[in-house]
């Protein structure tokens, strides 16, 4: 139909008058309610990014250590010192506190296996609590 016709047309300025009261502090309330999901979203991607890192850190100088130690003129002990002091250069030394080194058997070769314990790096109070466990293996 056309407006001529008997239709009736409602004023645009009372439907926009009508639809701006209606969502009055809205625009508020789905900031922050989208504010707080995207902090959160941030907060777990930074997580994971700094226990990534600090677990390819570990296992990195754990290698290292190993293949240190595993050398001819080198002990176990070599490879303690060298994961520890690799650990402290990239990190911090309350990740380097619990560093063993002993010689065990991998499929019929004698190797040098450092094992390093730390723990899981939280930002804030939110994150994964407990203990990372990483090893490195050279052949003797």
């Amino acid at each position: 139909m056309r407006p001529g016709l008997g239709a009736v047309v409602p004023n645009s300025r009372d439907s926009q008058r009508r639809s701006g009261s209606e969502e009055c502090g809205s625009a508020v309330v789905d900031f922050v309610l989208i504010g707080a999901l995207l902090t959160l979203f941030f907060m777990a991607i930074v997580q994971l990014t700094l226990v990534l890192h600090v677990r390819n850190t570990l296992i990195d100088a754990a290698a290292s250590g190993a293949r240190y130690g595993a050398l001819a003129d080198r002990t176990p002990v070599d490879a303690r010192a060298r994961t520890e002091e690799l650990i402290q250069s990239a990190l911090n030394s309350d990740f380097a506190r619990d560093i063993v080194c002993s010689d065990v058997v991998v499929d019929g070769a004698r190797t040098l296996e450092v094992t390093v314990k730390a723990p899981l790096p939280v930002v804030g109070l939110i994150g994964p609590g407990g203990l990372l466990e990483v090893k490195g293996h050279a052949a003797l």
